[in-house]
This record gives structure tokens, C-alpha cells and sequence, in this order.
């Protein structure tokens, strides 16, 4: 039996649409990757983890920034044993008011992104963690539009990998 690769998963998932769509970024484009479509089947999101515990290995947790990357970060922790912290976008009005959940200090930690476009909400999640004293120096996407967000998070001294590219997806 051939294992179906990560390609091959998502387009079968239909995480690749083409119309008319307005992307979390403010651009306008033809192309929209549907990556939280595709988490929601356990095989794709065990194969993300997987391929983002190739890439690297060498961190002390792993981040995601609410919504798309809270399950990638949940996978990578369950396949790597290792914590996952949560960001979110916004302050509660109750309770723990601290935008990250989980402990960061001194840490090193992995961020993890469902699809990278300009790289704004990469960059929310390294500034928050950041500010909370992490050591940040990669970022994993599952998919990295190439539009920017390589170029603006080198300024921030990150490394940024993906797992697949949108050229590959739309090569099919």
C-alpha cells in the first residue's frame, strides 16, 4: 500500500478552492487553502503533525494562535509528548485575562500556522509569545501562500518552513 502524501491528502479534502475570496489578510484572491476543513479528518492532521515534527524537532513546546493552529499545535504535542500553548487573538473581559495559555518562559517554542499569506498573524503570535519571555526562532506552516510572510518574518530573525507550497497544490 502507498502512503498518499500530505499534496495528495489536502487536495483530496478539497482544502484548495478557487472563486472569489477575501483572505485574513485583507487581499483578494482566487485561491483559498481550507486548511481547518482538512484538520477536522484525524489522518491529515496526524500526517501535519508527523511532517512538522520532521522539520524540527528541537523545541521545548509548540504554539498555535487561535483558531487554525490550536489543532496542529494539540497534534504536535500528542505525537512529540511535548506541551502545546495556546495564543489568542484577543483578551478575554473575564477570568485570566493573559493572552497566552500555557507556560512560555525561558522556553523554546515552535510556532505552528495553518497557512501563511503576509505573515500578520505569525507575527501576533511571535510577539506575544515574546513579550511573555519565549524564545522564538521557527515558524511551520502548513501551507505558505508566498505572498510576504518569509521576507517579514527574516526581519524578525524567524525561520519559516512549510510543509507544502501553493504552487504545489495548484500543480495538480
Amino acid at each position: 500500500m502507498v502512503t498518499a502524501t500530505l499534496r495528495e491528502m489536502l487536495i483530496s479534502a478539497e482544502a484548495i478552492r478557487f472563486g472569489d475570496f477575501t483572505l485574513a489578510s485583507g487581499r483578494k484572491s482566487k485561491v483559498y487553502i481550507d486548511i481547518k476543513k482538512a484538520i477536522t479528518d484525524p489522518a491529515i492532521l496526524k500526517k501535519i503533525a508527523s511532517e512538522i515534527l520532521i522539520k524540527n524537532t528541537d523545541f521545548d513546546a509548540v504554539a498555535g494562535v487561535a483558531v487554525g493552529g490550536v489543532p496542529l499545535a494539540v497534534s504536535v504535542s500528542l505525537t512529540s509528548g511535548k506541551p502545546y500553548v495556546i495564543i489568542r487573538k484577543e483578551q478575554k473581559g473575564h477570568g485570566l485575562t493573559s493572552l497566552i495559555i500555557g507556560e512560555v518562559t525561558g522556553k523554546h517554542i515552535l510556532l505552528v500556522e495553518d497557512v501563511t499569506t503576509s505573515g500578520g498573524s505569525a507575527v501576533f503570535g511571535i510577539e506575544q509569545l515574546r513579550s511573555a519571555g519565549a524564545i522564538v526562532k521557527n515558524v511551520i506552516t502548513v501551507v505558505d501562500r508566498n505572498e510576504g510572510a518569509e521576507k517579514k518574518l527574516q526581519n524578525l530573525d524567524i525561520t519559516l518552513k512549510s510543509l507544502v507550497s501553493i504552487q504545489e497544490l495548484m500543480n495538480e
